[in-house]
């Protein structure tokens, strides 16, 4: 039977947000054709503006959206669960991050349930994030997978990996926006510390990482390759040794090394 709304919404929390945000403003689905429950009516008023509809039963969403995505603390899940008064949704779209897709559909008790299991960094909030989503139990319905897709587009690139490869996902891209933003302070911090205003030096730093991101995503050379060409000014050199010196590389790779082990262990716990 078909549903009364494509997509339902469970919460209004940050996630929940930028999702129906980048959903409705990018016009890829109309805003009359998505539900959002919150237990607060003052979060739904937080959406109000976007023309979506809006309840405080999560049972209605489960019954009348076709595909339902839930959001929240992993701690959490087992309200969100009761929240749903017994009603199973048919296609479910877990934003909530160390939860097992088994965990889940457990959770929800017996019954066909299919789950897509995705993975947002905080970039998401302004439409240039990256999302890794686990989309294998939807795979024989091209429909499914591409609709799903593209709610995450509408947020920043999507990338479909295996649920085996979550937690590396989480070390890398789900937490590396934390990374990004250490280096580009640590930046700002050298040219302050030689003569630069602090605006000054933001502009300089962020516009230097924004290119050269770019170059990696459009060229067709190596990182090794690149870094070469940018080395062709005699002082960087002397910069790069320091770098080596400091061990740059292997902390890096050990940082996210750490988070995926901590990832490990607190997934659904």
């Amino acid at each position: 039977m078909k549903k009364q709304f494509k997509l339902g919404v469970v919460s209004c929390d940050f996630w929940s947000q930028s999702i129906l945000k980048g959903v409705v403003l990018s016009e890829f689905l109309h805003e009359k054709k998505i539900l959002v429950s919150d237990s607060s009516e003052d979060k739904l008023e937080e959406v109000k503006y976007l023309g979506v509809r809006t309840t405080t039963d999560n049972s209605l969403v489960a019954q009348n959206c076709e595909f339902v995505i839930i959001s929240g603390n992993p701690q959490n899940f087992d309200n969100i669960v009761k929240s749903f008064n017994g009603t199973k949704p048919e296609k479910l779209i877990s934003v909530i991050p160390n939860l097992k897709k088994n965990t889940i559909k457990n959770s929800f008790g017996t019954g066909a349930i299919k789950v897509a299991r995705c993975l947002l960094n905080l970039p998401c909030a302004i439409g240039s994030g990256t999302i890794g989503i686990d989309m294998t139990d939807f795979n024989k319905v091209t429909d499914d997978t591409e609709f799903i897709s593209n709610i995450f587009n509408c947020i920043g690139s999507v990338l479909s990996v295996d649920e085996s490869k979550m937690d590396a996902v989480s070390g890398l891209s789900g937490n590396g926006a934390a990374y990004v933003f250490m280096f580009l302070d640590a930046l700002i911090d050298g040219g302050v510390q030689n003569g630069l205003t602090k605006n000054e030096a933001k502009v300089l730093a962020v516009q230097t990482l924004l290119g050269s991101a770019e170059m990696v995503e459009q060229g067709d050379q190596t990182l090794s390759e690149l870094t070469m060409q940018a080395c062709k000014g005699g002082a960087v050199m002397d910069a790069l040794k320091v770098l080596e010196e400091y061990n740059f590389r292997k902390t890096v790779t050990d940082a996210v090394t750490a988070c995926v082990k901590r990832t490990k262990e607190l997934s659904d716990k």
